[in-house]
């Protein structure tokens, strides 16, 4: 998720009429371990009409602060939405860690293991996940404000999981570079033209860009792949890099990345959205742990995620079916092409994943470099 495309929230201090004062309304929270067992029985669903102000409260009471391990590309690819939190919550520190979610699974489960778990919410593209550690008993189920307003495909109805924002996939270009034609489908970045200008996330590093790469062969087959790196592709590690790039105009174009719906003033780079081709998105999961040390703050911070102005001010789409689109955009789940329920079947099916990926890096080439967020070890951010 790129950084210098984002828009962040700037929620002033909480205070009486504000965020922190509005009625969350009745939730459920599960109290077994298995939200399936609860669903069933009434007896083990404690219902809870509370404020955000009530939360506010007991989550400086547990101590302040909030541990978030992030899916993302760079460190401080989050610092606006940290920025935005902690001005909307006074004395709540949020500590986001980001790493590439294929790395942040990886570390959560070896924590579980270890009985070391260090987040207290996470957030990732390995949705997957989410459901295996539902299954497994280690999240906490809870319904913030708004949860009923979250698209159907977009939550667990128990609330073992909810998406908080919609992240998409396709081509960028420079509007300066890219002159008054500018690609507008996978089969147009054949052109001599593009030729050495533009940059591409290792798809087989990143199973969201290794999906969009999937739907596109899929379309136009494994030649247009052959084609298109025959095209001298600066392949990177990271979303971030090549939107960083396109936008210096150090590249024309990029493949595998976002960009603003509606971009901000001064902004080079548009966001491709095709007609016809395929491109990919999905709802970026996220959930509390059960045995998360903050639970009162996890839970505020889910609340702030839903709420109708950060899904308004976020600059791709929202998860909520009441929240407008961006101008000139309609809903993402009205986009067939964006092919928002074959991203969640691709990675539950891991052989599928991984047969893809081998069959793609013949193509590619391995993965090289260092991954963009550093190395972080079994437990960052660990107080």
């Amino acid at each position: 998720m790129p950084r210098q495309t984002q828009q962040h929230l700037e929620l002033g201090p909480a205070e009486p009429g504000g965020l922190a004062d509005r009625a969350i309304g009745p939730s459920t929270e599960c109290v077994g371990q298995a939200q399936d067992v609860a669903v069933q029985d009434d007896r083990l669903v404690v219902q809870k009409l509370t404020s955000l102000e009530q939360l506010y409260r007991e989550a400086k009471a547990e101590g302040g602060s909030l541990i978030v391990y992030a899916g993302g590309d760079t460190a401080t690819q989050q610092d606006g939405n940290k920025a935005a939190f902690e001005k909307a919550f006074p004395g709540i520190t949020l500590d986001i860690v980001v790493d590439y979610s294929k790395f942040h699974d990886a570390r959560i489960d070896n924590q579980l293991t270890t009985g070391t778990l260090v987040p207290d919410v996470v957030q990732l593209q390995t949705l997957q996940d989410f459901s295996r550690w539902k299954r497994e008993g280690v999240l906490r189920c809870y319904k913030p404000a708004g949860f009923s307003r979250v698209h159907p495909a977009f939550k667990a109805p128990d609330g073992a999981w909810t998406g908080i924002f919609v992240d998409a996939f396709s081509a960028i270009y420079n509007v300066d570079k890219a002159g008054t034609t500018p690609p507008t489908s996978a089969r147009d970045l054949l052109d001599p033209r593009w030729k050495g200008k533009i940059v591409s996330t290792f798809p087989n590093d990143d199973d969201a860009v290794l999906y969009l790469y999937k739907v596109i062969v899929d379309k136009y087959g494994w030649d247009w792949l052959r084609r298109f790196v025959a095209q001298d592709i600066a392949w990177v590690r990271g979303t971030q890099e090549p939107a960083d790039r396109v936008e210096a105009g150090t590249a024309a174009v990029a493949l595998g990345t976002d960009g603003m719906l509606t971009p901000a003033d001064g902004v080079r780079t548009r966001f491709v959205l095709p007609k016809n081709d395929p491109f990919m998105a999905w709802a970026q999961r996220a959930a509390i742990f059960k045995n998360a040390k903050h639970p009162a703050a996890a839970k505020l911070y889910l609340n702030w995620w839903l709420d109708k102005q950060t899904q308004t001010d976020f600059y791709m789409w929202s998860v909520r079916t009441d929240v407008a689109p961006h101008a000139g955009y309609r809903p993402i789940w009205d986009y067939p092409n964006a092919n928002v329920n074959g991203f969640d079947t691709f990675m539950a099916d891991r052989a599928l994943v991984e047969r893809f990926r081998q069959q793609l890096t013949l193509y590619v080439g391995e993965v090289t470099g260092a991954p963009s967020p550093g190395w972080l070890g079994l437990h960052p951010g660990r107080r």
